[in-house]
């Protein structure tokens, strides 16, 4: 067969296999997997070693594809093209040493290096360094800054710590809202981020949090037993809501100081849901002032002209066993500032 027609037929026989939109955006995974040349991304079967033991499955996948979008990531595990020891699993499926983790082909446009951050944001980062032992860090985070680069944002808490330290190992143990402020701990070694990660789910864990709340509030403190569901979107984000099918979750609020239409409450959360604090408030008719997706417009404008331009949301201490005492951050300036109006009006 003369070469030019060989060369058309194996064309046409590749094509229906596989396409470059399968490839990049994850198609079905046996047309995937076809024979495409030594740059085609393939299969890899993974054996789970002592770095990852007791590693969130996402997360796993979210290292060994680095720059694969995060929803992506999720998309590949829900279409069952991620197995583990040959079986479907979920996002939040513990990995264990010796486990086999099947990771399916993504290619990827390589990501832009994001560079150095600005100096400005390095100086707020490095300020930000509440305190620092062998295995962890403790920082107080500001409001406004996330805690991860996402969609349009290059930059987060754990890039700006790795830029700043890059012979260091820096992982985040748990996450705060970008609007939220207060304490936020980075492991510094792998044994430390999963000892901290355990103490988080222990039921001895205490996280407590400063929350300026609309209304006047009426009686002691109140609890809030309802389940969460991510079942909106909005602007890109997923919002929460209360419903029966959704994930359990718990706070206890606790008035600290009220005022004429408004309560400083103290919040404990025994549970981490998305945005839990903030949907448990509006759920109780006390939405956390200034929350621009679960919050009081008229309640809002008027804290607006009283000087806030946050969310009134901070992680004000955090206890947990193993570490003995209570890691705490103090309510930043502007907030103190609002309620020395709130005091001054009566």
């Amino acid at each position: 067969m003369p070469f030019a027609e060989w060369l058309g037929a194996r064309v046409a026989e590749l094509r229906p296999a596989v396409s470059e939109r399968d490839m990049i955006h994850g198609g079905p995974a046996d047309k995937r997997e076809c024979n495409l040349g030594h740059d085609a991304p393939q299969v890899r079967h993974q054996t789970v070693g002592d770095d990852a033991d007791g590693m969130r499955l996402d997360n796993y996948l979210l290292r060994e594809l680095k720059g694969v979008p995060r929803s992506r990531v999720y998309r590949l595990i829900r279409r069952g093209q991620v197995r583990v020891n040959s079986g479907r699993a979920k996002p939040h499926t513990k990995l264990a040493v010796g486990d086999r983790v099947r990771v399916p082909p993504v290619r990827q446009a390589p990501k832009d290096d994001p560079g150095r951050p600005p100096d400005g944001l390095l100086e707020r980062v490095r300020a930000a360094v509440a305190e620092e032992t062998p295995d962890w860090l403790l920082i107080d985070k500001p409001a406004g800054l996330a805690v991860h680069a996402g969609t349009g944002l290059r930059f987060g808490v754990i890039e700006v710590l790795r830029a700043d330290r890059p012979d260091e190992y820096l992982e985040l143990v748990h996450r705060l809202d970008r609007d939220t402020s207060g304490c936020l701990l980075v492991a510094r070694n792998r044994p430390a981020l999963t000892a901290l990660r355990r103490a988080l789910r222990d039921p001895a864990a205490d996280k407590r949090y400063l929350a300026l709340l609309a209304g006047a509030w009426e009686g002691g403190p109140r609890d809030v037993d309802a389940a969460l569901v991510r079942d909106r979107e909005i602007g890109g984000e997923r919002l929460s809501a209360v419903a029966e099918e959704g994930k359990s979750a718990h706070s206890r609020f606790v008035p600290r100081e009220r005022f004429r239409d408004a309560v400083l409450a103290e919040v404990a959360i025994a549970t981490g849901r998305t945005h839990q604090i903030r949907v448990h408030a509006a759920h109780l008719g006390h939405p956390v002032a200034g929350d621009d997706k679960y919050g009081d417009r008229d309640f809002d404008r008027r804290m607006r002209g009283l000087g806030l331009k946050r969310l009134f949301l901070h992680a004000a201490s955090l206890s947990l066993p193993g570490i003995d005492r209570t890691l705490s951050a103090p309510l930043p300036p502007e907030l103190e500032a609002v309620l020395d109006v709130l005091r001054d009006e009566g």
